[in-house]
């Protein structure tokens, strides 16, 4: 590479800011490396920053300093039960195996290095009555972190559409805060925090945000170079192998050679309404993502230019959610929480449900699309009473929900029926069906409330099951439910190594890709609480020891 044909030269390029970026920066910075981070939005963070916050990582240290047993062997008969063995190049064996040895590593070397992680307890894996499923937490994530410790940082940090002073792990508690006394008293507290927010004049950054600001400040005291508003517009390659990108900051084209490589950590492509026609199921919405605004997929299409394999281009991290008046066009709510409470069902135009509600969210956006979009939530009088509709508190209700036809209420399930455009037979027959097994508590259509999983969002207080409760209560309420998504999970393929792949298996040299970028490592299959986070942070990391001749 002749170093006088660029404006500057990097050891290693790092193309986005989001989950693992800074993972892989801080590790070339340690090994005397130059790593450069370029991110093309005026934020750091990327979706991450916007997310749950948390990261899968079976065996990890946390789980064993808590007196939980957990082993490789274990991660590796899940993965395998869930992700299957025809998921695509993007989630073959060595790559999962991969994914398993080399978190714990990097889990247990941040925290050396000054990052601060908690065990999120509860979050059983979405499928734990598989073999090698975990009834308790492989997920970790950080711990609140005060806004005014960034200092100026903080201004660069993407923040949510909603900041919570809630830490990650009590998100089931405040769920149940009509409930529980624990629900009521994380209730308490967080209205406590609010208050003290508002004093200070930051916000306490919690899940995902304390997750980014937690990594970005890191980066930060090790001096990494990290540039916002540098959009990447192409790669240079030389005889086959990339070796440095093209941007654009204010205005004018950069040439930045990249001695070690380029790594793409750019996101997908959930807010590009070309990519999502061409590419995914339909109907689709651009409206319907809660993924960063960055994230436009264009990566992925100079990827491909340069030889890189696509695979998985249908797939994204669905949760099914709702699009109240007053956020059409910002965001949807999302609701894998709140259709996991009793009293409530999902169903389609004929009346009949079509997933278990409290089941993996992503399973349930694969479901609603082979079943009609948009499907139908019906809740009775009790749901909207006790449990929270996104980010809406129970028992208050806008009156716009209503004035707009968001929310149609009615005495008689019938009348609900006619006016959501819902057969009305079907959803009686159903209706009754649905409370008959609330009544054995056991759902013999799609067994929900029968996994660890499924009743950590349900509600402890209600019996024979936490998660099934009649719908006999008026008024009756419908809205149309939709596949919102918090990000696409297809894209480059790669190998173990994190290496970009061309269509006949050989390696683009130079080129290395992770997270939403990737045709995803657990396939088609979302099998526990933070699997995306820790894919993109576990391959930026493979990527950087490869890319620099360390073991991974």
């Amino acid at each position: 590479m002749d170093e006088a044909k660029f404006d500057e030269v990097a050891d290693f390029v790092i193309v986005g800011s989001g989950g693992g970026s800074m993972a892989a920066a801080l590790y070339l910075d340690s090994i005397g490396r130059k790593p450069l981070i370029l991110e093309k939005t005026d934020k750091f963070g990327g979706s991450t920053a916007m997310s749950g916050g948390i990261l899968w990582v079976p065996n990890n240290h946390l789980l064993a300093r808590d007196g939980i047993a957990d082993s490789h062997e274990a991660g590796r008969t899940y993965m395998d039960a869930t992700i299957g063995d025809d998921a695509g190049p993007g989630a073959t064996p060595e790559r999962k195996e991969a994914y398993l040895r080399n978190g714990p590593v990097m889990v247990k070397w941040l925290e050396e290095r000054g990052m601060k992680w908690l065990r999120t307890e509860g979050w059983a894996d979405y499928y734990d009555d598989r073999p090698g499923g975990c009834t308790r937490s492989r997920s970790v994530g950080a711990p609140m972190l005060d806004a005014r410790e960034m200092g100026p940082l903080f201004d660069k940090l993407r923040l949510g559409p909603m900041v919570m002073p809630l830490p990650t792990d009590k998100a089931r508690d405040i769920t149940l805060a009509t409930r529980t006394p624990r629900g009521m008293w994380e209730g308490i507290k967080l209205l406590w925090r609010m208050r003290q927010v508002k004093k200070r004049g930051k916000p306490m950054l919690s899940f995902g945000g304390s997750l980014q600001g937690r990594m970005l400040m890191l980066a930060d005291k090790a001096g990494i170079d990290m540039r916002t508003n540098h959009g990447i517009v192409d790669l240079i390659e030389e005889d086959g192998r990339i070796v440095g990108v093209v941007c654009e900051h204010e205005g004018r084209q950069l040439r930045i050679g990249a001695r070690d490589g380029v790594l793409i950590n750019a996101g997908g492509f959930s807010r590009n309404a070309e990519m999502r026609k061409k590419y995914g199921p339909q109907p689709s919405n651009v409206e319907w993502t809660n993924a960063n605004p960055g994230d436009t997929g264009e990566m992925i299409q100079i990827a491909e230019k340069h030889g890189a394999a696509l695979d998985l281009m249908d797939q994204a991290w669905w949760v099914p959610g709702t699009i109240p008046p007053e956020l059409k066009g910002v965001y949807p709510f999302m609701h894998n929480t709140d259709i996991s409470k009793p009293h409530c069902i999902i169903v389609n135009r004929q009346g009949r449900r079509i997933l278990n509600e409290s089941g993996s969210y992503m399973e349930n956006g694969q479901r609603l699309y082979q079943n009609d979009v948009p499907a139908y939530v019906i809740l009775d009088s009790r749901h909207r009473k006790r449990y929270a509709w996104g980010v809406q508190p129970p028992g208050k209700t806008p009156r716009e929900w209503f004035d707009s036809g968001f929310l149609k209420t009615a005495g008689t399930i019938e009348e609900l029926a006619v006016k959501a455009g819902i057969d009305p037979a079907g959803l009686k027959a159903e209706v009754e069906k649905f409370n008959g097994y609330c009544e054995t508590g056991k759902d013999l259509d799609f067994n929900r409330g029968g996994r660890g999983y499924d009743n950590w969002f349900g509600d402890p207080t209600h019996k024979p099951n936490p998660n099934l409760g009649k719908i006999e209560k008026p008024p009756f309420y419908a809205m149309e439910l939709i596949p919102g998504d918090v990000g696409t999970s297809g894209g480059i393929v790669t190998d173990e190594y994190a290496r970009a792949l061309r269509p006949d298996g050989s390696v683009i040299p130079g080129l290395y890709a992770t997270g939403n970028s990737t045709a995803s490592v657990m396939g088609r299959c979302y099998p526990a609480a933070g699997a995306s986070i820790g894919a993109s942070f576990i391959f930026a990391w493979i990527a950087a020891h490869h890319a620099t001749g360390g073991e991974s």
